[in-house]
């Protein structure tokens, strides 16, 4: 039988092995989606401190009164709360206190403790109580607009002061900008009761008729996390305890 020889016109024969493998080697390999890996979200932190405790806490409304400090109890506190923040593994790379004494003196140890400085931030003071500032509570809740500021307080406003709508509005300005300029980071922010139930309120999408079924202590720590664009997250309210399992769950 003849012999069958393959024909001479094949095309791949007439192909130098070297131009073969060019073309192979060329050729660019598909893309694995599974290795394009965005890089994780920037995930800030704020720590929002109460001051310490004073002479008159619980007992008078102090607003924006001046020349008030802790109590020895309030320093104690101020030491404590100083310890557990500084051995969180995040650490905070700024403090930040309202202007009034009772912040500033909660701030110090705090700022020792990280070897940080304490800058003042007006947006984080107490709320302007006007013409109630240093009021006895026990007269004042016999007030019939005292109503108002415990069931109401959207609608209230403190004679001759602020509206609590205006101390949520600039509170949360001054934490989202600062949130902004420590994009990534954690910081401390020292302030006080009411705006601070204010602020976690805000995050937690909690209606400002609600805000005082929160409480917060002296020196206790609420955490919001700010992500890259999104709503900021509560991590905990009202926290005395060790601070070392604040994450997203």
């Amino acid at each position: 039988m003849a012999r069958v020889s393959p024909p001479r016109s094949s095309t791949f024969a007439r192909v130098p092995a070297r131009a073969a493998t060019a073309r192979v080697v060329g050729r660019s390999a598909p893309r694995n989606p599974a290795r394009r890996r965005s890089a994780p979200p920037q995930i800030t932190v704020a720590l929002l401190v109460r001051h310490g405790r004073t002479p008159t806490t619980g007992k008078e409304l102090p607003g924006h009164a001046s020349g008030l400090h802790l109590a020895d109890e309030g320093r104690a506190q101020a030491e404590r709360v100083a310890e557990r923040i500084a051995a969180i593994e995040r650490r905070p790379v700024a403090i930040y206190a309202s202007p009034l004494e009772r912040t500033r003196e909660t701030a110090a140890p705090i700022a020792r403790a990280l070897g940080l400085r304490v800058r003042t931030e007006h947006g984080l003071i107490d709320s302007d109580t006007g013409d109630w500032t240093g009021s006895r509570l026990s007269r004042l809740t016999k007030k019939p607009e005292w109503g108002r500021v415990v069931r109401w307080p959207g609608g209230f406003r403190f004679p001759g002061g602020e509206s609590f709508a205006e101390v949520a509005a600039r509170a949360n300005d001054t934490l989202v900008r600062l949130a902004g300029a420590h994009a990534g980071e954690t910081f401390v922010a020292v302030s006080h009761a009411d705006t601070i139930k204010l602020l976690v309120a805000t995050a937690a999408g909690i209606p400002l008729d609600l805000f005082q079924r929160l409480v917060v202590s002296p020196c206790s720590v609420s955490a919001l996390a700010f992500g890259a664009g999104g709503p900021p997250v509560v991590l905990c309210v009202n926290s005395t305890a060790s601070l070392s399992e604040l994450a997203i769950s």
